[in-house]
């Protein structure tokens, strides 16, 4: 029986594909598969970066339309008809007050420490030891002691302890660092005043000394170098309202000033010899005491 022509050619190519090994034929396959996803990644990564830049150049603000007229009126009509909560602003109304009182009354106290810090007022328990003494008569005197940040520390510190001793005062015309500046002073202050050199803290003890600052003083008695030495009527510590006649623009008639580095001792001395025996007799008498 005649083979027919279509089958010779499919059996002559199965028989050359048997022939032919399959790892001839598979190689070019992979390939040429491989090839195709590649070329697939870098379109799929190029269509990605597209997509990217596409999205972050259409990041455009959109403006929102404008209410219409009508939908003004009536939202500001809205706002007209809402009934006000009369206990609701009572309330605020009274919160808002108490905080402006207790805003006030903080000023208030830190206004007072600070004075009391410059020895502008006296602290509580200076005050308490003040109305239970007995009242100053207006012919007492107070040794006040001129001083100014330039004087070594060991001289306030003498000047302090001898000060203590017979209810002095010392007076610095202004602020070391200017009057924005309290820490400065503050340091000079406890430095001069702490009883213990080598003491550090709030708990250290201090010298019953006041200390003012008082450009007044200064300008009353012409004082042009320091330390120096006055005897003042009255209590200097006390504000200038509360000191009645004692304090004019200028200083008492036979008012004296003293010069000198020499101890508390010698200015006083200085001062009886220039003819303020008076004046300072009950501070010498203080001093004497043992």
């Amino acid at each position: 029986m005649p083979i027919s022509r279509p089958l010779a050619s499919k059996a002559i190519i199965a028989g050359l594909l048997g022939l032919v090994p399959g790892s001839v034929i598979a190689q070019p396959a992979r390939q040429a598969i491989g090839d195709e996803g590649n070329e697939a990644m870098e379109r799929l990564r190029n269509a990605l970066q597209n997509a990217k830049n596409e999205s972050s150049d259409a990041r455009v603000p959109i403006p929102q339309p404008a209410p219409a007229p009508a939908e003004k009126r009536r939202a500001f009509e809205g706002l007209k008809r809402r009934s006000a909560d009369p206990a609701m602003e009572a309330r605020a109304r009274a919160a808002n007050e108490a905080a402006q009182r207790g805003l006030a009354a903080e000023r208030e106290r830190q206004a007072k420490l600070l004075r009391q810090t410059l020895g502008l007022e006296p602290s509580e328990e200076q005050a308490i030891a003040k109305a239970g003494a007995a009242p100053t008569t207006p012919k007492s005197w107070t040794p006040l002691l001129f001083a100014s940040s330039s004087i070594p520390m060991p001289v306030l510190r003498s000047y302090a302890a001898q000060l203590e001793r017979v209810h002095g005062v010392i007076a610095f015309r202004g602020l070391p660092g200017g009057m924005k500046k309290i820490a400065p002073f503050a340091k000079l202050s406890a430095e001069m005043l702490r009883i213990d050199p080598g003491c550090e803290g709030p708990a250290c003890a201090m010298r019953g000394v006041q200390i003012v600052v008082d450009p007044i003083v200064f300008r009353q008695y012409a004082v042009s170098r320091v330390p120096a030495l006055a005897m003042l009527p009255g209590d200097p510590t006390q504000p200038y309202c509360e000191r009645g006649d004692e304090v004019a623009s200028t200083p008492p008639s036979g008012a004296r000033l003293v010069y000198g580095d020499s101890a508390l001792t010698g200015l006083l001395d200085e001062y009886a010899r220039l003819g303020g025996k008076e004046e300072v007799r009950d501070a010498q008498s203080l001093l004497t005491v043992r």
